[in-house]
């Protein structure tokens, strides 16, 4: 069965997207064979991935509309080995749909995804609607990007509260598998504080090493490319490298 990483934060501009791509790419890349699934309708997972989205054809939001769409029917193979994007819809209205907290959960356990995959990354919107809960609801950890500053730390605090009440109701096994500074610049002071903060109210171990600041990252997504294709050498695809070398070895074992 695949394993299911939600990417998520409840304060946008916290890097979810560049997490994704980029750590979807490292992950295949070390022979993963990796999904991701673009839960956000400002679709830009396509874009970092260089994938061009017809108009009309199906998306990761199908499903939420559709109640005979599988998730299959949205996927498209990259130009990256062990690498497949399920894309955003990019005119979906989030609110819309029934409200099915299961129903992503349902669409990644069919044998046409669970055996063809060995990880599914999930970006996620960061707003509080159905598509958030049905992330958290189909994941087995959650990975929680945060640029260290203080509202992006109090996005953090809003997510905890929604991710506790998932975790004691409708998916109790779900983990947090760390917390990720991105943007990060260890000169600035206010970065060290938030940090520190975040390793005392959560615990030091699930701080995982940050992902500096680096404006390749940004070019990355206008060439259309991870950032291990465009600028290898750059800091950012170092610490995009070694955050799939942490995270590799822990993702190969999860309770089902």
């Amino acid at each position: 069965m695949a394993r299911v990483i939600a990417i998520s934060n409840r304060k946008g501009g916290t890097g979810k997207t560049t997490v994704a791509v980029n750590l979807a790419a490292e992950l295949a890349a070390l022979g993963k064979r990796v999904l991701l699934v673009d839960l956000d309708s400002q679709g830009h997972c396509a874009a970092g991935l260089g994938v061009k989205v017809e108009k009309g054809a199906p998306t990761a939001h199908t499903i939420f509309l559709d109640p005979q769409a599988t998730l299959t029917e949205a996927v498209r193979e990259t130009t990256y080995p062990n690498l497949a994007l399920a894309p955003a819809d990019q005119l979906f209205e989030h609110g819309s749909g029934p409200r099915d907290e299961q129903r992503l959960a349902q669409a990644l356990a069919r044998d046409d995804i669970a055996t063809a995959f060995d990880l599914v990354l999930l970006d996620t919107p960061p707003s509080l609607d159905h598509l958030l809960l049905n992330a958290l609801t189909a994941a087995h950890w959650v990975l929680v990007p945060y640029v260290p500053h203080h509202l992006s730390f109090e996005g953090m605090r809003q997510l905890m509260r929604v991710l506790f009440k998932t975790m004691s109701g409708s998916n109790p096994r779900l983990k947090i598998l760390g917390f990720l500074p991105t943007m990060a610049a260890e000169h600035i002071r206010q970065h060290r504080l938030v940090t520190g903060e975040v390793s005392r109210q959560f615990g030091a171990p699930r701080v995982l090493a940050g992902i500096r600041n680096d404006i390749r990252l940004a070019e990355a997504f206008g060439a259309g490319k991870p950032i291990r294709q465009y600028a290898p050498k750059c800091r950012g695809a170092e610490d995009f490298a070694a955050l799939a070398a942490t995270l590799a070895p822990i993702l190969d074992v999860v309770s089902t």
